[in-house]
């Protein structure tokens, strides 16, 4: 079966302590609907010093997700972690996989934007070496025995759920995220369908003697909205979809590479690009057989701030409409 993600960062271009309380439970109660329904995980992601609200504490929003679900796995792609402190994000982890019986999935990324630094007070140029000292703390905490750091010895507790540590791959689409995978042999998750990078991967773990594996995107992903009338959301709701996108676009520098970037400048463009789509229950169907069985269908009912209502509509629609049927495709 394709794995069945539902998108969730939060966004919501006039944010006021009002909407963002409305938006946030709603978040939740989507998750557990999800979870009630049988979608594979909820995907999530961190930012910071935005104008849109877009989640900057993702691994708070992934414990009410698993206060309120039983099944249901939380990725959080990307996590930026030279943003955090390494013992207390140690903690933090291994409290959140012991509370989910292992369902916590942590990509692990440098992050692009120079201003999240700033805000956070870490030197944006040191950005690969505070990434490298996070990550070995990390696998060090997390086996539970004493270990140097920085000039000390200390050691971190509870030791976390899941046997060695918690799920933890490394993103990106630099050779540099792939060079430290390879060494610390984690695996990579490169930021869209990168096939020659994971070939450097596999070349460069065969060098360090480690093993590991690569999570590469498919060719063309979609982030869609599920809808009986595509012509009249597109109309109506395509406004937050490019709000998203132009956002997003607007943080990548030249050369970036990511599955989910647009240069569309207005909804009609989008709507062309096929990145953010809006299909009904059948058209998705299609698209799943077109994914195959390891493919992914990522729903995004609340992209660009979509009024929850709406994206309630979105999410009941793939849920008794698409779920169902996936079978029929015979995965």
């Amino acid at each position: 079966m394709p794995v069945t993600v539902l998108r969730l960062n939060l966004v919501d271009p006039a944010p006021t302590p009002d909407t963002l309380t409305a938006r946030y439970r709603a978040a939740v109660e989507m998750a557990a609907f999800a979870d009630d329904h049988g979608l594979t995980t909820v995907q999530t992601e961190e930012h910071h010093a935005t104008a849109n609200g877009w989640l900057p504490s993702p691994l708070t929003f992934a414990g009410a997700v698993f206060g309120a679900t039983r099944r249901i796995g939380v990725t959080v792609s990307a996590l930026i972690t030279p943003l955090h402190d390494p013992l207390r994000l140690a903690e933090d982890i291994a409290v959140l996989d012991l509370l989910s019986g292992g369902r916590l999935v942590t990509v692990a990324g440098l992050g692009y934007r120079p201003q999240e630094y700033a805000a956070h007070g870490r030197d944006w140029a040191g950005r690969g070496a505070l990434q490298d000292e996070v990550l070995q703390t990390l696998l060090a905490a997390w086996t539970g025995e004493p270990f140097p750091y920085r000039g000390r010895t200390v050691r971190v507790t509870p030791r976390p759920y899941t046997r060695p540590h918690p799920p933890l791959l490394i993103g990106g689409s630099s050779r540099a995220a792939a060079r430290r995978a390879a060494r610390l042999g984690l695996p990579l998750f490169p930021s869209a369908h990168l096939p020659e990078l994971a070939a450097y991967y596999d070349a460069q773990r065969a060098v360090h003697g480690t093993d590991g594996w690569v999570l590469l995107p498919p060719e063309r992903t979609w982030l869609l909205h599920l809808s009986e009338d595509p012509d009249r959301t597109w109309a109506e709701y395509g406004g937050h979809l490019l709000h998203e996108a132009r956002t997003y676009a607007s943080w990548q520098t030249p050369g970036s590479r990511s599955a989910v970037h647009s240069a569309a400048e207005d909804a009609e463009a989008l709507r062309a690009e096929g990145v953010y789509r809006v299909v009904t229950p059948d058209e998705c169907l299609r698209l799943a057989a077109e994914a195959g069985p390891r493919g992914s269908l990522i729903l995004h009912p609340l992209c660009g701030g979509m009024p929850v209502d709406e994206g309630w509509r979105s999410l009941h629609l793939f849920a008794e409409r698409v779920l169902p049927r996936l079978a029929d495709l015979g995965f």
